[in-house]
């Protein structure tokens, strides 16, 4: 097991984010903690799709029949789905898929609600399970059996242009909540041979562990109208003919929240942003025998008064050393520690700690800018937390010239690798056949470069890495 590895299955058991011991394979059980850092990432999404999307549930099981309808996109999904045969002692007439995701349950209800062109679009969202049948190594939030924080957006429109807008819009989207958890990432079209199953082409932003290895932690795809075409989905224009719409989804998963744990961590623990800790402060008094209470009085007034300007704060006023309490929140990534001791009131002081830089400073307590003073402290811990992400981030892209040279850089150094690449898939196939790991997608354009393999005008600037 490798030092990140290690590392990361230790840090969701002892911050007590997630308990892998549930007797599934590939299954696991969020713990109060993981469930709140959970909740509050779900909560920034929300708030963004919130603005031009509506948000709706549908059902977990989906008829065979539904599933099979869309050849490509079953053929995708086939080795991993999870298939419900018996109602009780009964077998059932029909065979029921667990949602491997959830185009094929979602479309055909689409087909009954979209009339005229004046219906759309229309823009929906849903955070549910989904199960797919992993047979490769699981890893706990990494590659799971159930998916426990699958959000997906399904869009609808009227012609492709406005699919391309939403494609656009949904990018925009999901690069604001990863700036909001300061993770970095990158944002590529992926190669043909592995887009998502019926999509004209894929889009996916991916992020780089601390092991060097890339991971995808979000997609955008464009599905034209396959499943429009497959599904019925159709509109009547102003001029009452029917068309086919134009469709677009997009989806995120618990990944999300392993990429947050694994790039801001250190060798203390978790390092969380603001944003989504628990909680944002924590209060240690400081205690000896003499002034005890009135140091634990004046801690209980602080607490309500930080509680009352709505930041989420903690009073650890346990019977332990304050040595182990320190160790304890430091490793649960609390953002910034608060220590008060009977000299510390007297001299209208405090101690803090802030747990992205882990150094100690005495600030002034003033009562009328206290509140401020916090967030502007919580506002900084944010900002150097996802630029030291981004710094790492981009140190680890490195040009490469030839093949060679792009496995000397992954064997010695691991990261991303950049290079031109002519676009042809028989010289990508190749390519990753040589260096043993997969393109990741293609950037922008290339101007006046030659492709790393075959020495053919180069279209794009195009990326390589091992990856999750």
């Amino acid at each position: 097991m490798s030092e990140f590895s290690e590392w990361f299955h230790n840090i969701l058991e002892e911050a007590e984010i997630i308990d892998t011991r549930y007797p599934i394979k590939g299954m696991h059980v969020w713990q109060p903690q993981g469930f709140k850092i959970r909740k509050h990432a779900l909560q920034l999404l929300r708030e963004i799709l919130d603005e031009d999307h509506e948000e709706v549930l549908f059902p977990l099981l989906i008829p065979e029949d539904e599933l099979a309808k869309e050849a490509i996109h079953v053929k995708g999904f086939e080795e991993e789905v999870y298939w419900v045969t018996h109602g009780g002692l009964t077998p059932l007439n029909k065979k029921l898929a667990l949602r491997p995701t959830s185009e094929t349950a979602m479309y055909p209800m689409f087909a009954l609600w979209v009339r005229s062109h004046s219906d759309l679009p229309m823009r929906f969202y849903q955070v549910v399970n989904t199960f797919r049948y992993e047979t490769k190594h699981t890893r706990p939030l990494i590659r799971v059996r159930e998916i426990t924080t699958f959000k997906e957006a399904h869009t609808i429109h009227a012609n492709s242009e406005e699919a391309e807008k939403q494609v656009e819009r949904a990018i925009e989207i999901y690069s604001n909540f990863f700036d909001q958890l300061g993770i970095p990432y990158m944002v590529t079209r992926r190669p043909d041979w592995d887009k998502f199953p019926g999509a004209d082409y894929t889009m996916a932003f991916d992020t780089l562990m601390p092991d060097g290895k890339t991971l995808q932690i979000g997609t955008v795809h464009n599905l034209g109208q396959t499943f429009a075409r497959t599904f019925d989905i159709t509109f009547e224009t102003s001029e009452g003919e029917h068309e086919y719409v134009y469709q677009t989804c997009y989806g995120l998963s618990d990944r999300v929240i392993a990429s947050l744990i694994g790039i801001h961590g250190d060798p203390s623990g978790l390092s969380l942003p603001p944003s989504v800790a628990p909680y944002q402060v924590v209060i240690v008094p400081v205690l000896f025998k003499k002034g005890a209470q009135d140091v634990l009085d004046f801690c209980q007034e602080l607490k309500d008064k930080i509680q009352k300007a709505g930041l989420r704060v903690h009073l650890d006023d346990r019977d332990l050393r304050a040595g182990k309490k320190y160790y304890e929140w430091e490793m649960r990534g609390v953002p910034l520690r608060l220590e008060i001791g009977p000299r510390d009131i007297e001299n209208e002081k405090m101690v803090i700690l802030r747990r992205d830089t882990l150094n100690k400073e005495t600030i002034d307590y003033q009562e009328e800018t206290l509140i401020n003073d916090l967030n502007n402290i919580l506002n900084e811990i944010k900002e150097n937390l996802k630029n030291k992400a981004w710094n790492k981030f981009q140190d680890n892209i490195r040009p490469a010239e030839s093949l060679e040279e792009a496995g000397n850089i992954l064997k010695d150094k691991k990261g991303i690798i950049s290079f031109q690449w002519c676009g042809d898939e028989s010289c990508g196939k190749a390519i990753e056949e040589y260096v043993k790991v997969d393109i990741l997608g293609v950037g922008e354009e290339s101007l006046d470069g030659k492709c790393i393999n075959c020495g053919a005008p180069a279209k794009n600037l195009a990326f390589l890495a091992k990856t999750y």
